[in-house]
């Protein structure tokens, strides 16, 4: 199978899972607040990822770590992770509902990549914004605009 479609599996794969995370975080956040929904999620987040790098490094051994450093600023990417999980479980307990916030968190993502693109931020190659991009985008959120006020 060709590598790409495994990619787009992959990648198909990860927004139904962000999809049940931000449902059940939700979920948690009505029987308790946001912040403690937040908390707990990224607690077990931790722990699991925590038994998954031990069972990675008993096969493979550290001793052929990198020499380079990681920066420290790069540790800082939770931090964003951090606040989806919060504002999404605001956001679904509201009139805006599970649909539409998933829809709005994907537009900013897709608009913020687009501007992140042109203007090379984060060490990324520098593209320039086509007319298809803006075309892209103002579908985006022109269907975002539908899906929210169409109910």
């Amino acid at each position: 199978m060709n590598n790409k479609y495994i990619l787009s599996l992959i990648a198909l794969s990860s927004g139904v899972l962000l999809s049940l995370m931000i449902m059940s975080n939700s979920y948690l956040a009505s029987f308790t607040t946001p912040l403690t929904a937040s908390w707990i999620t990224h607690g077990i987040g931790t722990l699991f990822s925590l038994i998954i790098y031990i069972l990675y490094s008993s096969k493979n051994p550290l001793k052929k770590q990198s020499k380079n450093k990681i920066k420290l600023q790069w540790y800082l990417g939770g931090i964003p992770g951090a606040f989806t999980v919060l504002l999404a479980a605001m956001t679904v307990n509201s009139p805006l509902s599970l649909s539409s916030s998933i829809i709005l968190m994907i537009t900013g993502q897709i608009i913020f990549s687009v501007i992140v693109d042109a203007m090379g931020w984060f060490g990324v190659k520098k593209r320039r914004i086509t007319l298809v991009d803006l075309w892209m985008c103002f579908l985006l959120i022109l269907g975002s605009a539908l899906l929210i006020i169409g109910r």
